[in-house]
């Protein structure tokens, strides 16, 4: 298992990952928004029993560089870069939520680099609309925590609780609060630029482009991120996808029934063709 940073290539920005595994065909693991490679050790661990696996933190995530500018076509470029500097001509890609966009646009935007696609639980279309988005009590929440006040985790999760009232989201978004080096916290996301780009980041992948390639996508049974009536979208852009449920799961279906999940997506990336 490695940790690094590339460092090399013009364009995009440089990554942060983690690699497991030294052996077999490279696979790309990408988080959703709010997330980092830490969220998918598990998957990540599994899979290197057959794949040389790249986890990646997104650009204002994680360990990676922060950016005022986040479009998809932008987090692509960082993927491409990376795969440059790590002489990847061409890999299986896996995405959720936010990352799934990211794969998305990669397989559009370069198909000849991606030789297997999986998006988890999101669709390319724009979830945007009338009201609000469904993440701005999140941001709300974040930004009402005083940073200068708090002594510890649990007493920002008793300002975050009056905003989210699920305890495992809020350990979940409050995993990216840290220690300061000159003392208190500080969030290790690029809270003003995600949600400056909120919009950006609620939107389809761009271009009209297709990737004919193999696709899998997974959707819980009980998120709506992945709708009938989005699949003419989804087949406009990737004519050869497939979808699978996963009964009695939300948005976070890899981490509800993780083997199930692990199950369907090592079967398909196993498939010829």
């Amino acid at each position: 298992m490695t940790d690094g940073v590339s460092t090399h290539s013009s364009r995009g920005l440089e990554l942060n990952y983690r690699q497991f595994g030294e052996q077999g065909p490279p696979l790309l693991v990408m988080h959703g928004l709010f997330g980092n490679q830490s969220n998918w050790a598990w998957h990540s661990r599994k899979l290197a029993e057959t794949y040389r696996v790249f986890a990646l933190d997104m650009r204002n995530h994680g360990a990676s560089p922060h950016s005022d500018q986040m479009s998809y076509p932008e987090m692509a470029e960082d993927v491409i870069r990376f795969m440059d500097e790590q002489g990847i001509d061409k890999a299986m890609v896996l995405g959720h939520s936010m990352g799934g966009k990211v794969a998305m646009q990669l397989a559009l935007n370069w198909p000849e680099r991606v030789q297997k696609l999986v998006v988890a639980d999101i669709s390319p279309v724009y979830y945007g609309g009338k009201g609000k988005g469904e993440h701005d009590d999140i941001f709300s929440g974040l930004n009402a925590i005083d940073l200068a006040s708090i002594a510890s985790r649990k007493e920002a999760d008793a300002q975050l609780a009056k905003w989210e009232p699920d305890e495992i989201v809020r350990q979940f978004l409050l995993s990216n609060l840290v220690r300061a080096e000159a003392g208190g916290f500080e969030w290790r996301v690029n809270l003003a630029a995600l949600q400056s780009n909120y919009d950006a980041l609620r939107d389809a992948p761009e271009g009209d482009g297709q990737y004919k390639g193999p696709v899998l996508f997974v959707r819980g049974d009980e998120s709506r991120y992945i709708q009938s009536r989005h699949k003419e979208q989804i087949l406009a852009r990737f004519p050869a996808a497939q979808v699978k449920t996963i009964m009695q799961t939300g948005h976070w279906l890899h981490a509800e029934k993780p083997e199930t999940f692990f199950r369907i997506v090592s079967d398909f990336l196993q498939e010829e063709g």
